[in-house]
């Protein structure tokens, strides 16, 4: 560490110039900035390429007892307006679905928000509940009284005053409590019928289903997405969207409101998920277009039975292409003459030829006499 009594401005700025290892990286001053401990960090305008906006800091330690200034360290730091790369994101919140092949798998968290742990029937309750025994008790004190005041008019009208009246509508009450009990008993019955129809139709026994907040945002991933109302074919399609689609089949369960499935397969949306204000141009109600009676054959496009032959006009601007051509029309005129000539050169040969064959005839011919006459000496002498 070092240390000095110098300007504390002067020895900051020799402290970023020394990191910065150029004197002429380190501008103005900005500011100072007090720290707690005797500490201040000074601050000079960063001028290295790629840096715009950042500071120099230096930040210097003041010894008051000796008024001294030690440098603790310097380094860039960035301000609002500096140039920085975006925010470092994690891997897996920057992966897409788009960046998974059909042979990666990422798996599931076991606290993921868009799932929920699914349907579990319990056991029902051993212990009896002792307001079970309240309605036989009602009953059988409601008997009794009847059978102790047989003719009692008001006990039969129920407009009985006094102590009798009162019993009489004290179990009349208990009466009515005990329909309502039963009641009550049948309501659980019937929505437990319900729950268990509701489990088995959209199947809520697995281990994990789908949470709210799971529909939630699959609803508005697939609304927002390409086979939604906000896709070109459907601005297209005039008016002929999903839901009134003869192809189109609905989900089950809440996303039934505004989602169903194509089968048509003549559209590009076959077998996927689409709204019910989509559409795919391929929709049900569409007639299909006239066919003309009688097929029209139509002239073709480019005539390859003829050849148009279209002379040339002179280019004095390119007399050297025009030699070059009547140079080649030449060449291809030359192989013509040499084989006229050889053919001459081949008739004179031919008619040397038979001249000399008809001289060796001749020669032949003197020279056959004699051999004739030593043929018949020879038949003399035998």
């Amino acid at each position: 560490m070092t240390e000095t009594t110098q300007d504390p401005r002067s020895i900051a700025r020799d402290a970023a110039a020394e990191a910065a290892q150029d004197a002429q990286l380190v501008g103005d001053f900005v500011e100072s900035i007090d720290m707690d401990g005797g500490v201040t960090d000074f601050r000079f305008v960063a001028l290295n390429r790629g840096y715009e906006g950042w500071q120099w800091s230096a930040m210097l330690y003041h010894d008051v007892e000796l008024d001294r200034w030690t440098v603790n360290e310097t380094t860039l730091i960035p301000t609002d307006a500096a140039l920085r790369p975006p925010a470092w994101v994690p891997w897996k919140d920057r992966l897409t679905a788009a960046d998974l092949s059909v042979t990666d798998s990422i798996g599931t968290e076991p606290d993921d928000p868009r799932l929920e742990d699914g349907f579990r029937r319990t056991a029902p309750s051993l212990e009896k509940d002792p307001f079970d025994a309240q309605p036989s008790n009602v009953q059988s004190s409601a008997e009794e009284s009847s059978d102790a005041n047989p003719s009692d008019p008001a006990q039969d009208s129920g407009t009985s005053q006094g102590p009798a009246g009162e019993e009489n509508g004290t179990n009349a009450a208990q009466t009515a409590a005990a329909a309502d009990s039963g009641s009550e008993e049948a309501e659980p019955a019937a929505s437990q019928s319900d729950v268990d129809e509701m489990v088995e139709e959209f199947d809520l026994s697995r281990r994990h289903v789908m949470s709210l907040l799971g529909r939630s945002e699959t609803a508005k991933r697939w609304y927002e997405g390409p086979r939604g109302p906000k896709s070109l074919s459907t601005k297209t399609a005039a008016g002929k969207v999903c839901s009134t689609c003869g192809f189109f089949i609905p989900l089950k369960g809440d996303l039934n409101v505004l989602f169903g499935v194509c089968a048509n397969k003549w559209s590009p949306d076959d077998g996927r998920v689409v709204s019910i204000d989509h559409g795919c141009g391929e929709h049900s109600e569409i007639e299909p277009p006239e066919t003309a009676p009688l097929w029209v054959q139509s002239e073709p496009a480019f005539d390859d039975l003829h050849i148009d032959v279209v002379a040339q006009a002179p280019r004095e601007e390119r007399s050297e292409v025009e030699l070059i051509e009547k140079l080649t029309d030449t060449d291809d005129l030359e192989p013509a003459a040499t084989d006229a000539r050889s053919e001459e050169h081949r008739a004179a040969i031919g008619e040397t030829d038979v001249a000399a064959a008809s001289d060796a005839n001749a020669a032949e011919l003197q020279g056959t006499a004699p051999l004739s006459e030593i043929s018949e000496e020879a038949s003399d002498n035998e």
